[in-house]
């Protein structure tokens, strides 16, 4: 398996986006709370969660090949569990459908990164005593971080924890990357 230091260099490379990292190590740091909590291989779902958007500077005109492709360039670098949810958090587009915990959990972690994100951008604290409950509140606001599907979020509960503990283990996570 890839190493973390492996999978840095992949991600950051001259033309990276600094946006597209900060999701990349956002989406790691919820993919490794989740492992923890659920018990599951915290390097193994930390790498899927850095590594799911490889391919996103390759395929943003193409979002039905975005997953993908970052299936193909990872194969032999992660085990078949990762590329098969790497493929899946695109589902809608790319038409593999999620059916393991690890699928769910990285539809759920790596979404759940943008509302947060926009949510603590409006607090003058930022991430400080952001609350479930607040970010739930702006879940129900369709306008408020419009492309965040909700729906991929709500597949925490595929992946074995409610929305209220998801957030919150998501929102302490991402308090430790910070913005």
């Amino acid at each position: 398996m890839i190493t973390r230091d492996e999978a840095m260099t992949l991600i950051k490379t001259p033309e990276s986006e600094p946006h597209m990292v900060l999701h990349a190590l956002q989406a790691e740091a919820v993919m490794r709370a989740l492992a923890a909590r659920l018990g599951q291989d915290g390097d193994l779902w930390g790498l899927t969660g850095l590594l799911h958007d490889l391919d996103y500077p390759q395929t943003k005109d193409c979002p039905e090949r975005h997953g993908l492709l970052s299936a193909e360039l990872l194969a032999g670098k992660l085990p078949q569990e990762a590329l098969s949810a790497i493929a899946a958090h695109n589902g809608e587009m790319t038409g593999v459908p999620p059916v393991s915990v690890l699928d769910f959990a990285l539809r759920a972690g790596e979404t759940v990164t943008g509302i947060i994100q926009a949510s603590a951008l409006l607090r003058p604290g930022g991430f400080d005593g952001l609350a479930a409950k607040s970010v739930k509140k702006k879940m129900k606001d369709k306008a408020f971080a419009r492309a965040v599907r909700r729906e991929n979020i709500m597949e925490c509960e595929k992946a074995g924890l409610g929305l209220d503990d998801f957030l919150t283990l998501s929102i302490g996570a991402l308090a430790e990357v910070g913005a």
